[in-house]
């Protein structure tokens, strides 16, 4: 519904953004969701011609002629009778010339000889591409990425990550005038594409593109274990990054600065959030999504993270019972501890729900002149994850041991466990440690900084 009538809109491929848009719209010039979905077919239609037609002339071969490709080539494979092939093979030729496209000029190699036909090199390199995935030469790269995104448990912002990377290494071949197929794709290939991955979109750092080599790896090994590629050709492949300076690398906030954030005026939502990170280390998308059954018993049980395969306990500080109290009453054990920080509406949302409380935390901070902007960086050295680095930093300065403080911030650690109903050893120090950990002083009381022990790697 849009101004009081039905419209269609249709979503275009990227490829053709700068030509046709992100999306084509027309009204149905109706009120009527009724006649509105009579309407719409004929519209989703030419819709569809138009993007296949332009998909065409820049040599993309669009997803529903990949379909009848594979249909193709199997009705073949499965002809009962040489009546059956042949009906299956004249289709073929049809489609294939159609992709073609009209001569455009003729070639001659001798004066005897009779003329070849010349055409658009795109469009024949798409019929090249057609009869290929007929004949079973060539097997399209997004063919099995949907059934593989399906199987793999990660977050919806890896499976993006998946998405673009399939999306960067396609439009890659088709600028490179290379079939966008797996058997196109050799190890010399990769490493090419591997040395142009920096400049597809805006000059990629090497954390960003190693972590799309990355997902095409984690997909070719799934296609190896099926059979379907002979080797993954991405293993090992990583791009070299310059070692940054000491000084450009994010770092926790010092005591003056998490004082300026708590006198700032933050409203409830954003103060109790900063001190439960404060206060436990938690990263900034496991406190928002925590549930009122997730602080049971003075514990938090964080939902895995990074690299975690379970949830996390972790003791809740004493200066935090009253955010707690006050989060929890009257509520059921299902309800969201922060509410004010609800999940993305758009369906299909790759974005965490802390999103929003994200970027509010920035816009808070810069008020509160907490900021530390280094050129050549997009990202100031102080953001949210501060104050997981200043708790743990301030634990290791409280004299607790580096195996206990990885255990209460969810890092890799040598086996240590916090049992939470036990209530053993490990949790009782977990606790100490955890309440150690003090807030500076609120008031005009002079701060003196201390880094000895500031964490000289940036934490996860």
């Amino acid at each position: 519904m849009h101004a009081g009538t039905w419209r269609v809109t249709l979503a275009v491929p990227r490829v053709l953004h700068a030509k046709l848009g992100t999306r084509l719209k027309r009204s149905l010039k109706t009120d009527s969701l009724a006649v509105a979905n009579q309407r719409k077919l004929r519209v989703v239609d030419e819709f569809r011609t138009v993007i296949t037609r332009e998909l065409e002339t820049l040599g993309v071969l669009p997803r529903t002629t990949i379909a009848e490709a594979l249909a193709l080539r199997d009705q073949l494979k499965e002809a009962d009778s040489e009546f059956a092939a042949n009906d299956a093979l004249r289709e073929i030729a049809e489609l294939a010339t159609d992709l073609r496209g009209p001569q455009i000029a003729e070639r001659y190699y001798d004066d005897s000889s009779e003329p070849d036909p010349v055409y658009d090199p795109r469009r024949d390199a798409l019929a090249g591409e057609f009869l290929g995935i007929v004949r079973g030469a060539a097997t399209p790269i997004k063919l099995h990425h949907e059934s593989y995104l399906a199987k793999i448990n990660v977050k919806a912002r890896t499976k993006g990550d998946d998405i673009r990377a399939i999306k960067y290494l396609s439009e890659w071949c088709l600028a490179k005038g290379i079939p966008a197929s797996l058997e196109s794709i050799t190890r010399k290939t990769a490493v090419r594409f591997m040395g142009d991955l920096e400049g597809l979109s805006g000059n990629l750092e090497p954390a960003t593109q190693n972590k799309y080599l990355n997902r095409l790896s984690r997909f070719w090994q799934y296609l190896v274990t099926r059979e379907i590629v002979g080797a993954n050709v991405w293993a090992g492949l990583h791009v070299e990054g310059k070692q940054k300076e000491h000084d450009k690398e994010e770092r926790a906030f010092t005591d003056n600065e998490v004082r300026s954030l708590l006198k700032g005026g933050a409203p409830p939502k954003m103060m109790d959030l900063m001190k439960i990170a404060a206060l436990c280390g938690a990263r900034l998308d496991a406190i928002v999504d925590l549930k009122v059954s997730d602080v049971a018993d003075g514990v938090f049980t964080f939902k895995p993270q990074k690299r975690e395969r379970a949830p996390r306990d972790v003791p809740i500080h004493r200066e935090l019972h009253e955010i707690i109290a006050t989060r929890t009453l009257g509520k059921d054990p299902n309800d969201d501890l922060f509410p004010e920080w609800p999940r993305p509406k758009k369906i299909g949302s790759t974005r965490e729900r802390s999103f929003k409380a994200s970027n509010a935390f920035t816009e808070y901070r810069r008020t509160c002149g907490v900021d530390q902007q280094v050129e050549g960086l997009r990202r100031s050295l102080v953001n949210f994850h501060s104050f997981r680095r200043w708790f743990i930093t301030k634990a290791e300065r409280a004299g607790y041991s580096g195996d206990l403080i990885a255990a209460i911030v969810g890092h890799k650690r040598t086996g240590m466990t916090l049992g939470r109903y036990s209530e053993g050893p490990e949790m009782k120090m977990a606790r100490k440690c955890v309440n150690a950990v003090r807030l500076p002083p609120l008031d005009d009381t002079p701060i003196r900084e201390d880094r000895s022990l500031t964490p000289r790697r940036r934490s996860r």
